[in-house]
């Protein structure tokens, strides 16, 4: 947060009155500040009664909300000195944001394997699950992540979803996505392209059938709203083709008992270090 209050008041003074920080009393802020957790730019601790100056950036750690716990593991695929592969389940985030901290794949893993290098080279939405690669060095991170960022990394999904019969023969949907801050849900906008994806029904039994989806490119929520855009929403999905409140909200209830059936199931790539093809699938279902 900057500081921006007149000399005329000391830090605690003018930290007290940000509209950011209302519901804080001078007792909770003095003994956040007496436990080390208001800093400066350079992690000093702050003399909560010392003149303030304006422009200043200080830090405050904020509390932690309860978190409901992911009664899912987090099962290794595959590790080795630069990299580890992980079968995300549902519901467990890949990094801290937002309301969720601790239950995130990111945190659990760092503390399974007592390292604070571990670093994701991609993501995976909070409700999809799969395949999900980590880096242990901060030496070899941009490498990998480089993989995603230019889209030399190969994805292929499954999603379960009503069956239409039409879909047997690959189609590629082709528009452009756009996302904005605030927004719970993507939009299809006009504009050039910037997301591509190949759906393929290829098990038809059932009302329900499974879906290979294999995107091109990387926009938030692209599969989810593909599918949509076809008559086809991924079962179970609280935002497309509309908002489901109280499908979105039972996780906060500690309900798992409905996911979006949707798994980033293939990841593969050449390793950008050793040259090697790397192949690593999920092994997880759409079908429940």
């Amino acid at each position: 947060m900057v500081v921006r209050a007149g000399p005329e008041l000391t830090v605690g003074q003018a930290l007290l009155a940000m509209p950011g920080l209302a519901g804080l009393t001078a007792d909770n802020l003095r003994r956040r500040a007496s436990a080390g957790e208001v800093v400066d730019a350079d992690g000093h601790p702050v003399d909560l009664d010392s003149p303030s100056r304006r422009n200043i950036s200080l830090y405050l750690y904020r509390d932690l909300d309860d978190e409901v716990p992911v009664p899912f593991d987090l099962p290794v695929l595959y590790r080795d000195e630069n990299i580890v592969v992980v079968d995300k389940p549902h519901f467990l985030a890949t990094m801290p944001r937002g309301r969720h901290v601790t239950e995130t794949a990111l945190v659990r893993l760092r503390r399974e394997l007592g390292s604070d290098t571990v670093s994701p080279a991609h993501r995976l939405d909070r409700l999809t699950a799969g395949v999900l690669l980590f880096t242990l060095r901060p030496e070899v991170r941009a490498a990998y992540q480089n993989l995603f960022a230019s889209r030399t990394a190969r994805k292929e999904y499954l999603a379960l979803a009503p069956a239409d019969e039409t879909l047997t023969t690959t189609v590629t949907v082709q528009d452009r996505i756009e996302k904005t801050a605030g927004d719970l849900r993507a939009l299809v906008v006009d504009g050039p392209v910037n997301a591509i994806s190949d759906i393929t029904l290829v098990d038809g039994a059932g009302p329900h059938g499974v879906y290979r989806l294999v995107p091109h490119t990387g926009r938030t929520h692209q599969l989810r709203l593909h599918m949509a855009s076809l008559g086809v929403p991924i079962v179970d999905d609280p935002l497309y083709p509309e908002v489901r409140p109280e499908l979105a909200a039972r996780p906060d209830r500690a309900d798992f008992s409905r996911p979006l059936r949707l798994v980033a199931r293939v990841l593969e790539f050449t390793d950008p270090l050793t040259g090697e093809h790397r192949r690593f699938e999920s092994l997880r279902s759409v079908s429940g």
